[in-house]
């Protein structure tokens, strides 16, 4: 069986789900990906987001879009410990790595840190392994960010307080603080993804990945280790380019109208969909 032209290992939140609205606001965004599943290459998602939100926000809008029920579709959530695969247009079977999974006295700990900083942030409870602390809507981005080391520095005195230090650690982004198991991550969730096509289909040589952090460069990173092609779209809003042995694509938002992180993956989505003539 000849593979499929490329595969895509992507991450949600920024490249696909707008940072603020939190779902994905470009159209053209859920109609290529469609098209790219329905003609055979598999697309996963690779977030540190839960199953629940892919349930809720991602895959009905690939539905809506005409996902095709045998369509290759996997959702990998919580950077690596959870997983699912697509099936008939729904979240199938969802498995969980529990050896990944926070302890209650952390949890206990954590939540009453959220709930001191309830003005600014919200407990994320869709979280199956991990804690995630994510920014109000009604917050400017301005707001949290400057309050943001503050509240890590109590997540991180936490850690410590539970012994925990050796196997958890923060990891703050864009809108959210992540408290997470230290072998978790995005490279584990490549890893992840590769294992779950194999044991359907044969895997394509050549992948696309995207994400806005630092940390999704290891998405690439793991795949061109391992032996494959390939090419990283890094969307964050700040920070240099670092030099990689695999190809990167580096483009900075201006956040003009048109120019968001969503609006710049859904431009070489169309492009990649093209290379299909689907």
């Amino acid at each position: 069986m000849t593979p499929a032209p490329y595969g895509l290992l992507l991450d949600v939140d920024g490249p696909l789900a707008s940072t603020v609205t939190r779902s994905i606001r470009v159209p053209s965004i859920a109609a290529d990906l469609v098209a790219i599943a329905n003609a055979g290459c598999p697309v996963v998602f690779n977030t540190g987001r839960s199953d629940g939100f892919l349930a809720e926000q991602v895959i009905p809008d690939l539905v809506r879009a005409g996902l095709g029920a045998d369509a290759p579709v996997w959702g990998i959530g919580e950077k690596g410990a959870t997983w699912f695969a697509v099936v008939d247009g729904r979240i199938g079977a969802v498995e969980v790595d529990r050896a990944l999974a926070v302890p209650d006295e952390l949890v206990a700990a954590c939540r009453a840190i959220a709930q001191r900083h309830g003005d600014l942030m919200f407990w994320d409870d869709t979280k199956r392994t991990m804690v995630s602390l994510e920014q109000n809507l009604d917050v400017s981005n301005e707001v949290y960010l400057a309050r943001q080391p503050e509240v890590t520095a109590e997540l991180d005195e936490a850690i410590t307080a539970a012994g925990a230090r050796d196997r958890f650690h923060t990891v703050p982004t864009v809108i959210s603080i992540d408290l997470e198991h230290r072998t978790a991550g995005k490279a584990r969730g490549a890893e992840r993804a590769i294992r779950l096509v194999e044991a359907r289909m044969e895997v394509p040589r050549r992948w696309f990945t995207a994400g806005d952090s630092s940390g999704d460069y290891d998405m690439a990173a793991w795949l061109h280790d391992a032996g494959y092609d390939a090419t990283h779209l890094d969307v964050r809003p700040s920070g240099d380019q670092p030099v990689t042995p695999y190809a990167v694509l580096r483009e900075i938002p201006t956040f003009r109208e048109g120019h968001a992180e969503d609006d710049i993956t859904a431009a070489h989505l169309t492009r990649w969909r093209a290379e299909l003539a689907v």
